[in-house]
């Protein structure tokens, strides 16, 4: 199963040389920046389709509740899939500046490696949202571009610790996985049902972002800055908690790997693993 999918895999990761520590890890950092354009265009797609006038969303799905959960499912669902590609397994598929400032914090990453993800991560939600503006039309300015808002009804406050929490119980339901043998290779699965999950219940409050990248491209687009702050200072926020709470409250177990998908035959920039890894 491991060799079968590395036959399409373009470029051939298990060819790539050995990464040196402090080298600069610009394979990673590319499927770092593919994975997140992928994710917020496939995502942000659900959104405009299940949501704007004119499109057949809402008459396929009448009910506004199913119809939330199905965008998650869609959304969450594409950054699973490229999780279980060649291309994620090679960087770990984080597309998420949460999740890797999570692993920076627990002392997986070196910090310039965190660097590169992230700067990777935002670049390219601006260019998702940029794809999805081309590609939608109106459609995707009916709906604002995805924007991430606070609910109607709803407090920036209320919208802030929405974020908080959401991504604190994200980030640390990661870590429970990628530190158990048994679940290791769930994760991918574990974040759909989550992330999914985490929409349907948390969009009417704060548009569930809980990725800075994801919230930026489509703000950046849009020309929307209101109450933006929100998305870049709450889900780091909450992925930082959720490193200081696994440290104090579940000691003496070990993150096994900053990857959402552990393969042998692909290289890893990441510090103190705990599994066979190609170095």
């Amino acid at each position: 199963m491991e060799a079968a999918a590395t036959d399409t895999l373009i470029p051939r990761a298990q060819d790539l040389p050995a990464a040196p520590p402090h080298a600069w890890h610009w394979p990673e950092y590319g499927v770092e920046l593919v994975g997140t354009a992928w994710n917020v265009f496939v995502g942000l797609s659900a959104v405009v389709f299940n949501n704007a006038p004119g499109l057949p969303g809402a008459r396929l799905i009448s009910d506004a509740s199913l119809r939330l959960w199905v965008t998650g499912l869609i959304f969450a669902g594409s950054g699973s899939l490229y999780t279980i590609s060649p291309w994620g397994r090679l960087s770990g598929s984080h597309i998420n500046p949460s999740v890797t400032l999570g692993f920076c914090a627990m002392g997986k990453m070196r910090w310039h490696d965190g660097l590169g993800y992230v700067a990777a991560q935002f670049v390219v939600g601006v260019l998702g949202a940029v794809l999805l503006a081309l590609v939608w039309g109106n459609h995707a300015l009916a709906v604002g571009y995805g924007v991430t808002l606070p609910g109607v009804g709803y407090t920036v406050g209320n919208a802030f610790w929405a974020e908080f929490v959401m991504t604190f119980s994200y980030v640390l339901g990661i870590f429970f996985f990628v530190s158990h043998h048994a679940l290791l290779r769930w994760t991918p699965l574990m974040n759909w049902i989550v992330v999914s999950g985490l929409v349907w219940v948390g969009a009417a409050v704060s548009g569930t972002s809980l990725n800075p990248a994801r919230s930026f491209g489509p703000a950046m687009v849009a020309g929307e800055w209101h109450a933006q702050w929100i998305y870049y200072v709450a889900p780091p926020a909450g992925a930082l908690g959720a490193a200081m709470f696994f440290r104090v409250a579940v000691r003496g177990r070990q993150i096994l790997t900053a990857k959402l998908f552990h393969s042998t035959l692909y290289r890893s920039v990441f510090k103190h693993l705990h599994l066979p890894c190609r170095e």
